[in-house]
């Protein structure tokens, strides 16, 4: 190969490695903005994490109407009875009886709906966390042994969250209620 050739082919390669090191610069930069962007979001997340009070309402709402039509219905269906039979007995037992049920059962779905509220909120922020460690490359095990603490430790209470049960006691001995 000739010189002329050797310095051609140099400052071909030269040329090519000055395209690919600008494409890579270009990608570093598009992947900082997007890392900067998801960060951002997931920093979001762990500021304000699940339902805002305008969904909570909602979704309370709709679920004790939904509750409210139900128990509507049999004191309709009670009412009608008595304007059907002419006969009361036993007509005010039965709208005692609705109430505290009705009552019962509005307390049992606003208890729900709190700990559904208050897990949505648990798992977004586990969900954020997990999200950027990814993004600073932070293995959630190795802080976990780092901490001195067993690997799935990390994650019980959303396990214990998916389980629908309460869970009593410390460490690996316990017991469960519930689901």
């Amino acid at each position: 190969m000739g010189r002329g050739a050797e310095a051609d082919t140099r400052a071909a390669a030269d040329a090519e490695r000055a395209k690919q090191d600008a494409m890579n610069q270009q990608i570093y930069e598009q992947n900082q903005a997007l890392q900067n962007t998801v960060a951002l979001q997931y920093q979001a997340i762990l500021a304000n994490p699940g339902y805002s009070d305008a969904e909570k309402a909602a979704i309370t709402g709709q679920s004790l109407g939904a509750l409210g039509s139900a128990f509507d219905a049999l004191q309709q269906s009670a009412s009608n009875r008595v304007a059907r039979t002419g006969n009361s007995a036993g007509y005010g037992e039965t709208e005692d009886e609705l109430a505290r049920e009705r009552g019962r059962q509005a307390s049992g779905i606003a208890r729900q709906n709190q700990i559904d509220f208050a897990d949505t909120a648990y798992n977004q922020r586990a969900d954020a966390l997990r999200g950027l460690s990814s993004l600073y490359g932070v293995d959630t095990s190795l802080l976990a042994r780092t901490l001195g603490l067993p690997a799935d430790y990390l994650n019980i209470r959303q396990q214990a969250s998916r389980g629908g049960g309460f869970r009593f006691g410390l460490g690996p001995i316990g017991f469960s209620l519930g689901g």
